[in-house]
Formats: C-alpha cells, structure tokens, sequence
C-alpha cells in the first residue's frame, strides 16, 4: 500500500439526476478538510470543484464508482439519520427559516434552511445569495443537499 493513500470513509446516498433518474450509493470522504475542523461533509466535497466527482454504484454483485457531472446534479438525499447540516460552525445559532423550493425537475421540497448572516442580513433573500452551490435542507423525512442551480422557487412558508 502506498503511503500517499488517503483512507475515505464512505457516505450513502442518493442522487437525484437532470435526467430524472435517482442513483443509489456512496460518497468518498476525507477523514478531515483543511477548511474547516472535523471530518469532510459531503457538501464539502460538492462545493469544493466544479466538474465531476466519483460516486460509488450500490451494485448487486460488485460495487463500482462513476463520475458524475456537478452541475446534472439537483439533490442529494442523505439518509435519514445524518447529521451533517448540524456540523455546520454556528449551526445553533444561525436563523432557520422554513421554506418550500421547486425545483428544475418539477420537485418540490418542504424543509428547514439555516441563514448563517448577522442580525438584519438574515432574510430569506440573503440566504438566496450565498456563495455556496450545494446547501443543506432538513426536511421531516432526511437531509436533502440542494444545488441552487436548480432552484426554480424559492419562498418562506412560515416565520421560523
């Protein structure tokens, strides 16, 4: 074995596709990232680089990894006892607002967002302008990871 191998642990999920296909795996992920403390979150890794990324196949005999293009991607779903989103620095305190998205699929998606702003610069609009392509969502059922790019609507359903 080589020394330069990084070990990666392996994340399940599934991707929901530009093409309406919902693939079944896993995520590679860094034990730890040199942007933040703790182990490497699969939002991490999707809002690292653009381009593709490796996803290994939940096959039935012998799994085997693909590379899937970012920007094909329009959700994420963890399963459902992921706690990513709540590794976030701040994650307590940041507003949660509760929103309802329809996405470029024709999806719709009913959760909770947390807007990581000071006092006053914690709208729902400001959430709308981060930096990040893929942000969390918890919904009732998993953590969805959204890619902004395919939000079509975006509105707050309720004051959080």
């Amino acid at each position: 074995m080589s020394e330069f191998r990084i070990e990666k642990r392996r994340v399940e999920a599934a991707l929901t596709l530009t093409t309406g296909a919902t693939i079944r795996g896993c995520f590679f992920l860094a034990g730890s990232r040199a942007s933040h403390v703790g182990p490497e979150r699969v939002a991490d890794l999707l809002n690292a680089e653009g381009g593709f990324f490796p996803f290994e196949l939940a096959a039935e005999i012998i799994p085997y990894t693909v590379m899937y293009n970012r920007s094909q991607v329009v959700l994420v779903t963890l399963r459902a006892d992921t706690i990513e989103a709540q590794l976030d620095p701040g994650y307590s305190v940041a507003t949660e607002r509760e929103v309802h998205m329809v996405l470029s699929n024709g999806r719709t998606v009913d959760g909770r967002v947390r807007v990581y702003r000071p006092s006053g610069r914690d709208r729902l609009s400001d959430y709308a302008r981060g930096q990040e392509t893929f942000r969390y969502v918890e919904t009732e059922d998993a953590t969805v990871i959204v890619n902004t790019a395919h939000i079509v609507e975006l509105r707050e359903t309720s004051e959080a």
